[in-house]
Parts: C-alpha cells; sequence; structure tokens
C-alpha cells in the first residue's frame, strides 16, 4: 500500500497469502458506503488493484481513480484497469485531487501517514456536497507480536542499524476520529472498531501475515542480511510467545470509519 518513504518493500505476492482475510474489511468497508448515480471516486492506498476494481463495480461509478505509491503493487493494477477504472502513482500524504470527489476511500492505509487531523481536513475538502469518507486501518499495534517486533530492533545489532528509529502509529482513538469528523462538518458518521477472528495455518503464518505488512518496514531499513536475521529472531520468538495450536487463531483488530457531508 501506499507509504511514506521512497524504498518499495511491498511484495504483492507476499501481501495475497492471506486475501480471504484480508479481503473481509475491505467488504465491510464497501457496505458502509452508500450509493449513487455518476460517482467519481478515489481509492488512496489501492494495492494490487483488485479490490477498487470490486469498488468501482459495486458502485457503478463513473469514474475511479486507485492511487498507490508502490510500483510493485501498481505493476499488478494494470490487469484491473477498465473502462472508467484506471490507476497512477501517487502519495496520499501529498495528493489532491483535480476537481471534486463523491468519495474518498481508503482501505488499511492510513496507519501509514502521519497527522491524521490535516489529513481529514484534506480529504474533506476534495469531497462534493453530500460527499462520503470511507476508511479503514488496522488497531492491532498493542498486539504482542508487534511489540515483540520493537523489542527486538531495540537490540544490537539491529539498534545501530536502526539509529533512533521506532515505528509510529498516527491513529486517533475511536472517540477522536468521531470528534474529528464532528469538527469537520459531517452530518453523518459510523466509527466502530471490529475484531476479525483468523484461524491461521500454525503460529508460523502470524510471521508470514506480518512480513507482508508490519516487517516491511524493518525491511527496507535493514540491510538485506541483517533482515534475514532479523526476521529467524522474530520468528523464534513469535514461537515462543504463542502456543503451538492448529488452526492457530490470530485476532485482528481494526477500525472501519464512515462519514457523510
Amino acid at each position: 500500500m501506499l507509504r511514506p518513504v521512497a524504498t518499495d518493500a511491498w511484495k504483492p505476492a507476499q501481501y495475497e497469502k492471506f486475501r480471504e482475510e484480508r479481503r473481509q474489511p475491505f467488504l465491510d468497508l464497501m457496505a458502509l458506503v452508500r450509493v449513487k448515480p455518476g460517482m467519481r471516486v478515489v481509492d488512496l492506498g489501492c494495492g494490487t488493484g483488485e479490490p477498487t476494481r470490486d469498488l468501482h463495480r459495486h458502485l457503478g461509478a463513473a469514474e475511479t481513480l486507485g492511487v498507490d505509491s508502490s510500483d510493485a503493487m501498481l505493476a499488478r493494477c494494470r490487469d484491473f484497469a477498465e473502462p472508467g477504472l484506471r490507476f497512477e502513482k501517487g502519495d496520499v500524504a501529498r495528493w489532491e485531487s483535480e476537481g471534486g470527489r463523491d468519495l474518498v476511500f481508503s482501505n488499511a492505509t492510513l496507519h501509514w501517514v502521519e497527522d491524521h487531523a490535516r489529513l481529514f481536513e484534506r480529504f474533506t475538502s476534495m469531497l462534493l456536497p453530500a460527499g462520503q469518507i470511507a476508511v479503514q486501518v488496522p488497531m492491532s499495534f498493542d498486539d504482542p507480536s508487534h511489540r515483540c517486533a520493537e523489542e527486538l530492533a531495540g537490540q544490537e545489532p539491529y539498534r545501530s542499524a536502526l539509529p533512533g528509529w521506532v515505528p509510529r502509529w498516527p491513529m486517533l482513538s475511536p472517540d477522536g476520529y468521531a470528534t474529528l469528523l464532528d469538527r469537520l462538518g459531517y452530518a453523518e458518521q459510523n466509527v466502530r472498531v471490529q475484531v476479525y477472528p483468523h484461524r491461521l495455518g500454525s503460529r508460523d503464518d502470524v510471521v508470514e501475515w506480518l512480513r507482508g505488512t508490519l516487517l516491511t518496514d524493518y525491511e527496507k531499513r535493514l540491510p538485506a542480511d541483517l533482515f534475514a536475521t532479523f526476521l529467524e529472531a522474530f520468528r523464534a520468538r513469535i514461537r515462543a510467545d504463542r502456543p503451538d495450536t492448529r488452526p492457530h487463531f490470530f485476532p485482528y483488530k481494526r477500525l472501519l470509519l464512515w462519514a457523510r457531508r
């Protein structure tokens, strides 16, 4: 998905190992959107492009633009372009719309982007009267697996290779988003946190899951040989911390947000 840095560590095949599990939050977010004729839509952080195509068709939109900063992801998007649907490279932290939009949509992207108050102000300025915003972001950064990665990165030799860097997650609380949307003048809103109950093949699949998302931030900052060492140390910690159950239960918390001007 969209990243605030230049290095592209995204691997579509890795991300899609858990395609069905990642798809359900997208479907739930899409279901919040109110369909109206002739919509102009932008999907910020469109990833592989397949969900954007599904959104475009579901809405019967007149025009849908998918935006992503990853060349690897955009290469996959070519398979899903069709009349009224196109893709372009861009950074959500700075992207501006040409003309008003009926919907600003973003699924599992904005946790990589800072200053959500200012970001949502800019998104709001893009919307036409009665325009909608729909956003989904992970909220599982308090999960032991995420804390494990941070603790490991604070030890040598990784600490010296990551001087002063620690992951920062810019999300507001659910109440914070509700208050922000009210301040921005939205007439209606729906803000909720949902826990998705994933049943993975084994505890090792937790590592594979995070290799498609969280660990990309470490991979792009560490030399390849050092990241390989980091990954194996992380895997060993996950095996030590999580029970060896099969299937392996992996609850994942997400925030879904919809509002209409």
